[in-house]
């Protein structure tokens, strides 16, 4: 494996890309090894602190396996899930990411995964489905705690019931952003249980059009109740980003 020399000035960069444009290729696959430090110096033309930085990024981001000094080299890593997922809740969180633009993507998100789970779902997934719901029900009386572990698990076996690993991922990492809106929702409502049993006769709506195969149905329910919660918190001059999404009677 030969590697073009770079420039100095954050050099380290430019190994981390030559790298990583390397496994995307598939010139490097996983399991292989890249060359030793002092190998990967020579062919870089940097110092042993600059290939030290390189795989420092490169191990944190979950690509390569390093240990200082191993002689091996170090390691390819193949994708995985906790990679993925560790991506998607830094993006979740960005600062430069608004929160028009994060509550349209989980329209998009939510709207797709209850479409799929409607179509794809087995008599297993809607067990699992009936299980949290009860659960949500059991915690309205308990605690928000409890309520919201219950209402995370019924979002989750949704993104399950599509059979797509990346749903699942990518609609974790964005609910969990949500948490807390939906307590500062809660700290302003009059009467919390009863607005918790509101948003249960909702997961019960989504839960009826998911046996029923209705996906059309099921993805309007999601989108529409992200809307409805959610929609206040995003300046109204971006509003328009949530209203693309609805249909035009819900606009009404």
């Amino acid at each position: 494996m030969e590697f073009e020399r770079v420039a100095p000035v954050r050099a380290y960069e430019r190994v981390v890309e030559q790298i990583e444009e390397a496994v995307v290729s598939g010139r490097l696959k996983a399991g292989e090894r890249l060359p030793s430090e002092r190998d990967l110096m020579t062919q870089f033309g940097v110092s042993r602190s600059t290939v030290r930085e390189a795989l420092r990024v490169l191990q944190a981001g979950d690509l390569v396996r390093s240990k200082p000094g191993d002689p091996r080299g170090p390691e390819i890593l193949a994708a995985s899930p906790a990679a993925l997922k560790k991506s998607m809740h830094r993006l979740a969180r960005a600062d430069h990411l608004g929160l028009a633009e994060l509550l349209q993507f989980r329209m998009v998100l939510d709207g797709s995964a209850h479409l799929l789970a409607a179509r794809l779902r087995t008599e297993e997934h809607l067990r699992d489905l009936e299980k949290a719901l009860d659960a949500m029900r059991r915690g309205a009386e308990e605690s928000y705690a409890t309520y919201s572990l219950a209402d995370i698990l019924f979002h989750e076996m949704i993104a399950k019931a599509t059979g797509n690993a990346l749903l699942v991922f990518s609609g974790e990492a964005v609910h969990n952003v949500f948490l807390e809106l939906i307590e500062d929702r809660l700290e302003k409502a009059r009467d919390r249980t009863e607005l918790m049993h509101t948003w249960i006769t909702h997961h019960a709506e989504v839960l009826d059009a998911i046996r029923d195969g209705d996906g059309a149905r099921a993805a309007r329910l999601a989108k529409q109740a992200l809307y409805d919660n959610y929609a206040e918190y995003v300046p109204e001059g971006e509003r328009g980003l949530l209203e693309a999404l609805l249909e035009r009677e819900d606009l009404g």
